[in-house]
């Protein structure tokens, strides 16, 4: 009998979520970056294997004190993700020293309803491996997890344990889609994601949670998809940013862009970047409709035991 189920992977900001959704999709679907919140939706991955059945993975946005109506739908999304689930993945930073952010969301996985739970130690790679058995103790104190597993999700190492514990905590049963399906999302909304990625990386440190991406129209003809989209901005300021003396910023970031959506898309790509000034765009109803139109999550603020928004 085949086997299929869910498995939530939760966790702080920057744990190293998506980076082991991709890895274990074994293809990018996530987007990735050295920043908190770069995960905004709980991004959902299939993994189907003929002789096994089907995973399906929700990677969620990082547990935070929610200040903002749009940090109050993702921490949302991270709540509803732990209470569905049949296996529970708390992702851990081993490379840092457990704090106050640590011990909520342990406490909070604790309460979950989810019948199985794996604590995931990440980023191994980075630590001596002695530095593990004093956390791996701490997450086996109170017996709410079923298995602990060290893995580095960035070079793979324990990926491969991790995936047998998980189909193992797996029911048996059909599969929920079909086998060659990697998400359910729409190629728009990935679309969104991977220019929102660019804009990251391009960015750097200048401009850290004050950015989102929509696309404004898309179409398709023959060999060609055209495009257009719009980088959401706070201020004027930022605005300036964004696009760079003489557009060179701007400029940079559609080339990256574009080069990517081509190679995902399997097509050539003409993309039209446009940067609007929208302030307090993160507490305006109508413009997280729209960057929620695929993917949309709503809930009430948590409690004020979270840590806050790094900003």
């Amino acid at each position: 009998m085949p086997k299929a189920g869910t498995v939530a992977l939760v966790g702080r900001p920057n744990a190293g979520k998506s980076t082991l959704l991709n890895r274990l999709l074994g293809e990018k679907l996530a987007i990735v970056s050295d920043k908190p919140q770069t995960t905004r939706h709980r991004i959902v991955g299939i993994l189907s294997e003929p002789e096994r059945g089907q995973i399906v993975f929700h990677d969620t946005p990082g547990l935070h004190r929610p200040l903002h109506k749009l940090n109050q739908q993702m921490v949302q999304a991270s709540r509803e993700a732990m209470n569905g689930c049949d296996a529970l993945c708390l992702l851990v930073d081993a490379s840092q020293s457990f704090g106050a952010g640590d011990r909520y969301a342990l406490e909070l996985v604790e309460r979950a309803g989810a019948p199985r739970k794996i604590a995931v130690l990440n980023k191994i790679d980075r630590i001596k491996k002695p530095a593990l058995l004093p956390l791996m103790g701490r997450y086996g104190r109170g017996g709410a997890f079923s298995d602990i597993v060290p893995i580095s999700a960035e070079t793979g190492e324990g990926c491969g344990e991790l995936l047998e514990v998980l189909w193992n905590a797996m029911p048996e049963g059909e599969p929920f889609y079909d086998a060659d399906l990697l998400t359910v999302h729409p190629d728009r909304f990935l679309a969104s994601e991977r220019i929102r990625e660019k804009l990251l990386q391009s960015t750097m440190n200048e401009l850290p949670y004050t950015t989102a991406v929509t696309i404004d129209q898309w179409e398709e003809e023959g060999g060609l998809v055209r495009i257009f989209a719009s980088i959401l901005v706070e201020r004027e300021s930022q605005k300036k940013i964004v696009i760079g003396h003489g557009g060179s910023k701007i400029k940079e970031i559609g080339t990256a862009a574009r080069h990517d959506l081509e190679r995902f898309l399997g097509r050539r790509v003409y993309l039209d970047l446009r940067v609007k000034d929208e302030p307090g765009w993160r507490e305006h109803p109508r413009i997280l409709a729209e960057l929620d139109r695929d993917l949309y999550a709503t809930g009430d603020q948590l409690s004020d035991d979270l840590p806050e928004d790094p900003e």
